[in-house]
């Protein structure tokens, strides 16, 4: 990687850090929720070999749009109109029901491009490993129902990276 590149990542890193900064995940540690997107960054690289710097830019940044009042404007201007696009990809509508949304994850993912895939991916396989590792305060029930949603959009990215795949399916496996 040469240092454009290494700075574009770090930028990334650093948008994203300064966004989340008041937030935390669900879990019962509460850990600071930018963990979460530099999970993603680098399940896709230690995991997935993955090397397209927008894609790990993507992952890092694909909660901004949807969790803080960053815009889509906001992100082109910033970091160019791949990674803003791949952010938009897996932004979820905070206008819809939750119900909606979710259906919508399912519905969509076949059609994602081959880089919101990856990082959608990666996405699911983080949340799964904060259910199990350091669960937020839900019912079993709750879960479960969580664990097969993924479940379903992760089979309409199939085909996209059979190394993440097979880490998703494990991790899947996991499940109480």
């Amino acid at each position: 990687m040469n240092h454009e590149e290494l700075s574009q990542l770090m930028r990334a890193l650093a948008f994203a850090a300064q966004k989340h900064k008041n937030q935390r995940r669900k879990g019962i540690e509460q850990h600071p929720y930018i963990n979460h997107p530099i999970a993603l960054a680098a399940i896709l690289v230690d995991e997935g070999g993955i090397t397209d710097l927008d894609v790990i830019c993507s992952a890092l940044l694909h909660d901004t749009i949807e969790d803080t009042k960053t815009t889509e404007q906001e992100l082109r201007e910033t970091f160019g109109a791949t990674i803003a696009g791949m952010v938009v990809e897996v932004t979820d509508d905070k206008n819809l029901a939750k119900a909606e949304r979710k259906a919508r994850q399912v519905e969509h993912a076949p059609g994602l491009s081959t880089g919101a895939k990856l990082v959608k991916l990666a996405d699911k396989i983080a949340n799964l490993r904060d259910i199990l590792e350091a669960p937020p305060d839900w019912s079993d029930e709750r879960k479960r129902e969580y664990f097969a949603w993924a479940n379903k959009v992760v089979d309409g990215l199939r085909g996209v990276h059979a190394e993440l795949e097979l880490v998703f399916d494990q991790t899947y496996e996991r499940r109480s």
